[in-house]
């Protein structure tokens, strides 16, 4: 089994390259949804704050490769040759992911300026996406704080999301042409 994983930081086009994917009849499994559903687990409303302070918790109680192991039982019930893991956040997952695909495994970081994102965030309505600039700054610090950019730097490719949406989706067709 092959595994594609997206890193980038919030909103740089990691569920969008995931939509592709799917489309390319290639499963998915979202790392943010375990987190969610953690989050729904205690109780909490679906907010930034609450899936990220929900993510945080659970790499404090059971380490920082935690929502990678929850995924590694995922992945393997797809049975596929090819499966695309959407956003990891740090290097404990990137080493977790290896360790159990080995050169299977594939990192792809998708990059994309702040403004961009931040727009890009304003248009797409999810339940836990920010309103306010200083918002993603905080976010953005927040996934800093878990690794994200040391995770971002390990990538084996990195894609430059700064055009069109139909240009972004042709690069990540080619790319899965590619790989």
């Amino acid at each position: 089994m092959k595994i594609i994983a997206f890193v980038g930081m919030p909103a740089s086009g990691k569920s969008e390259a995931a939509a592709i994917a799917r489309r390319l009849g290639i499963p998915v499994v979202n790392m943010g949804d375990v987190v969610r559903e953690e989050t729904a687990k205690r109780g909490l409303p679906p907010t930034d704050e609450n899936i990220g302070g929900t993510g945080t918790a659970l790499r404090r109680e059971e380490g920082m490769d935690v929502i990678a192991q929850r995924c590694v039982p995922k992945l393997r019930l797809l049975k596929s040759p090819v499966v695309v893991v959407d956003g990891t956040r740090n290097i404990n997952e990137i080493e977790y992911f290896k360790k159990q695909f080995g050169n299977d495994f594939k990192l792809i970081a998708i990059h994309t300026p702040f403004e961009l994102r931040f727009g890009r965030i304003t248009k797409r309505a999810r339940t836990d996406d920010m309103n306010k600039i200083e918002e993603l700054k905080r976010r953005d610090e927040r996934e800093k704080g878990w690794g994200l950019d040391r995770a971002i730097e390990t990538a084996d490719v990195t894609i430059e999301n700064t055009g069109s949406i139909e240009k972004f989706q042709k690069q990540i067709r080619e790319l899965f042409g590619n790989l």
